[in-house]
């Protein structure tokens, strides 16, 4: 019963995140249009990096930063990278390449939000449905990880990517990118409920 109790807590916690982070997607979307669609993946990857580097060196300097925006924001901004790069890699029908927007730019104005977001849901649906079983199997184990290692893993997760576009997406023995990305938003989700993050929860 308790472990169900807990396993209920977090999946709340997971959607109420997932939704903050979904409705700034949305209203970034307003603002400036689908633009990312003009990313190549090695670019969303740097971008994932850059907001992870910013933590780490947030992390090491006890917070103090030149701008307002603290580790949470780039949490939540690393997320939304995190699925945009999956909704790219997943090749969404209806949904134009970056190649073809690159081409002919007025393609981001023909973008249908209907399918864009529901490309947005369908990957955080599978990010849930991992986290699920990754707690289950792990037994809770975040729970005992200090946010330092969450940012490191987030790191680490990065530089495969990296090494795996290198290798033009070929694994030996390894899981592809799309886990990795998986891995990050869940460390993400993880590390904003141990933060208790009053932008997320309380915003």
């Amino acid at each position: 019963m308790v472990k169900a109790d807990t396993e209920s807590q977090l999946l709340r916690q997971f959607d109420h995140i997932r939704d903050y982070c979904f409705q700034l997607f949305k209203g970034k979307n307003a603002d400036y249009g689908p633009t990312w669609f003009l990313y190549r993946f090695q670019s969303l990857n740097d971008e994932i990096w850059r907001k992870a580097k910013r933590i780490r060196t947030l992390e090491e300097h006890e917070d103090q930063a030149c701008i307002p925006e603290g580790r949470d924001v780039e949490y939540v901004g690393i997320i939304n990278y995190c699925v945009m790069f999956l909704i790219k890699l997943d090749g969404v029908a209806g949904l134009p390449s970056g190649d073809d927007i690159a081409e002919n730019l007025e393609k981001l104005d023909e973008v249908d939000e209907a399918v864009l977001f529901s490309a947005y849901q369908t990957q955080m649906a599978r990010v849930r449905d991992l986290l699920i079983k990754k707690n289950t199997d792990y037994g809770d184990a975040w729970k005992s990880m200090s946010l330092t290692s969450m940012t490191d893993q987030v790191i680490i997760r990065v530089y495969r990517i990296r090494k795996i576009l290198r290798n033009k997406g070929r694994c030996t023995v390894s899981e592809g990118i799309m886990a990795q990305l998986y891995d990050i938003i869940n460390y993400c989700v993880f590390a904003l409920i141990k933060m208790e993050a009053d932008l997320v929860f309380r915003g």
